[in-house]
């Protein structure tokens, strides 16, 4: 029991010399520079970027579908054109 309440007292001693000691104001500094730094630099939290992430492949897949719509018309409407530029790609190793 005596040795508990002196470990508490030696544990509180240190846990306020610390707390007072110019270590936690070196801490308290570098901390505030460092959030400075970091919001001059623009930067996005992990959840925006999975967000924007996540949009960009959205869009991709749209474009992916919109490109095959486009060729499947062009395709339609000029059937010689379609023809020709089949034939060019497959000169050059193109699928």
């Amino acid at each position: 029991m005596l040795s508990q309440k002196l470990f508490e007292e030696i544990s509180a001693k240190i846990s306020e010399t610390i707390a007072a000691s110019p270590a936690k104001d070196i801490e308290k500094n570098v901390r505030a520079m460092m959030a400075s730094t970091f919001s001059k630099m623009d930067l996005v939290t992990r959840e925006e970027f999975d967000v924007q992430q996540a949009v960009l492949a959205r869009t991709r897949e749209k474009l992916a579908a919109l490109e095959s719509r486009l060729a499947r018309l062009e395709n339609q409407v000029f059937p010689d054109e379609a023809a020709a530029k089949a034939e060019e790609q497959s000169e050059l190793g193109h699928s």
